[in-house]
């Protein structure tokens, strides 16, 4: 029995180390350079209105805050303006989302960037199941500067100060016109094949690829000084 707790006690204290050791070891990874220990925060949450279903279709009030949809969708939105649309809702709910589809098309939204959909809506004591308008507004925070700055003439070491690229990327997250941009790259729009054919013609007959010299991008000093 005594040699089974001293085993025992060897094996607790030996995975006691090897536990201290890996914490003290797992640590974050260095910054490449020291402009890049600071980091842009991008978080998204859903922008969303709820209509109420109108037998003749859209409200002044409600065509309203559609265009004030559209345009916070302009400044930090990404991917389509979804419409959702209670199942069941009868005619009203119908036309109600068709005049919501047309009112986004009047302001700009091409058919792939409207999204249609219906929800199962659960029971309500005013028995109205709004149609919900929304799409995922995205935000781009940057780094709070100048919270622990050190004696600059104090650098033994030979470092960049702590706060050294803070005010770079805090400039830069305020400056983003679409922070959804952080998320991933935009769609390609697809190739001309007709051009590349051009392109590739002349390349196998050893022609010029580039296009016609311009003649109005000519230009020649004025001779008034000389």
């Amino acid at each position: 029995m005594i040699r089974q707790l001293l085993v025992a006690c060897l094996a607790a204290s030996v995975s006691a180390c090897a536990t201290s050791h890996a914490a003290k070891t797992a640590k974050t990874e260095p910054a490449m350079t020291p402009t890049q220990q600071y980091a842009v925060t991008l978080t998204h949450s859903p922008d969303e209105i709820l209509l109420a279903p109108h037998a003749t279709g859209l409200s002044p009030a409600q065509a309203a805050a559609v265009g004030d949809l559209v345009e916070r969708w302009r400044d930090a939105g990404d991917g389509p303006v979804t419409v959702q649309t209670p199942a069941g809702g009868g005619s009203g709910a119908y036309r109600s989302t068709t005049e919501i589809q047309g009112a986004l098309t009047r302001l700009g939204l091409s058919e792939g960037q409207i999204k249609l959909v219906s929800y199962q809506a659960a029971a309500s004591a005013t028995g109205i199941t709004p149609i919900v308008v929304g799409f995922t507004h995205y935000e781009a925070t940057g780094p709070k500067c100048g919270r622990d700055v050190h004696d600059f003439t104090k650098t033994y070491t030979n470092q960049p100060n702590n706060n050294f690229g803070c005010a770079v990327t805090a400039n830069f997250a305020a400056m983003l016109a679409n922070p959804a941009d952080l998320a991933g790259p935009r769609p390609m729009d697809p190739g001309d094949a007709n051009r590349r054919e051009t392109i590739l013609g002349h390349y196998r007959k050893g022609e010029l690829m580039s296009s016609a010299k311009d003649p109005q991008a000519n230009g020649a000093v004025s001779s008034v000084l000389q």
